[in-house]
């Protein structure tokens, strides 16, 4: 199936912050791959919700998914032009726990976290390089968090995984540039069911952010879309935490 559409696969987007990211680039004009671990079911009905937007499922943390997943999302439009990189995973571990910060669970957060989305890019490279032949760049936004900018997070392990994709995407905006933009979007608490009962956190975005509140999932997805939309912008980790790293 071929479309005149830029087309825009977002992992991990059958809920939560990815959904929200979804169906703000459907509203922007994308035809959209949606991927999910398992949920298939809510998966094909958001593609059938958004309309141009067609569905995969593939489990990240292996590598033939991750090819299979990138060549299905260029066999069902013909194209790819932006590649959001969503779909992560998370430990609560508290900090002080040393003991239970295994090498599992640090191999398991960095190999989801960090691993796939590499992998997913250098799959998608020729096509996002094709993207630039139509006259904007191919794009990439990697979906960090700010436990990778600060000393925070769920988990040391997690938070680090963070920080390396961090610094993955500044190499990567030299390495693909000028043809592939590289960027990142760094939240801070993002209001989901996962953290409706996370009430310390809750308290501090809401005490000590200048915004005081934390994120929307649509809050995310507007800054993903801002990324999207320029043609200059690479190499940035824009963080979006309601200012909570000023203070």
């Amino acid at each position: 199936m071929k479309t005149s559409l830029p087309v825009a696969l977002v992992t991990g987007s059958t809920s939560g912050i990815g959904a929200a990211i979804a169906r703000r680039l459907s509203m922007d004009g994308y035809a959209i791959v949606l991927h999910s671990r398992s949920s298939v079911e809510t998966g094909r009905a958001l593609a059938s919700e958004l309309g141009s937007a067609t569905y995969v499922q593939a489990d990240l943390a292996d590598d033939a998914d991750r090819v299979k997943l990138i060549r299905e999302a260029i066999a069902a439009w013909g194209r790819l032009d932006v590649l959001v990189n969503n779909a992560g995973i998370s430990r609560v571990i508290p900090h002080a726990d040393l003991a239970a910060a295994t090498p599992d669970v640090w191999h398991e957060l960095h190999e989801v976290n960090v691993v796939a989305p590499f992998r997913l890019v250098a799959e998608a490279e020729a096509a996002l390089r094709e993207a630039a032949t139509r006259g904007k760049p191919g794009c990439v936004v990697n979906v960090s968090s700010h436990a990778g900018v600060r000393p925070k997070g769920a988990s040391i392990p997690y938070a680090a995984s963070k920080a390396a994709l961090n610094h993955v995407t500044r190499l990567l905006a030299v390495s693909l540039a000028p043809a592939i933009r590289v960027n990142a979007v760094a939240p801070g608490l993002v209001d989901t069911p996962l953290t409706a009962d996370w009430t310390q956190a809750q308290r501090l975005w809401k005490e000590r952010a200048p915004m005081r509140r934390a994120a929307s999932p649509e809050d995310i997805a507007q800054a993903v879309s801002l990324l999207v939309a320029s043609d200059y912008l690479t190499g940035e980790i824009l963080l979006s935490d309601g200012g909570l790293n000023l203070t």
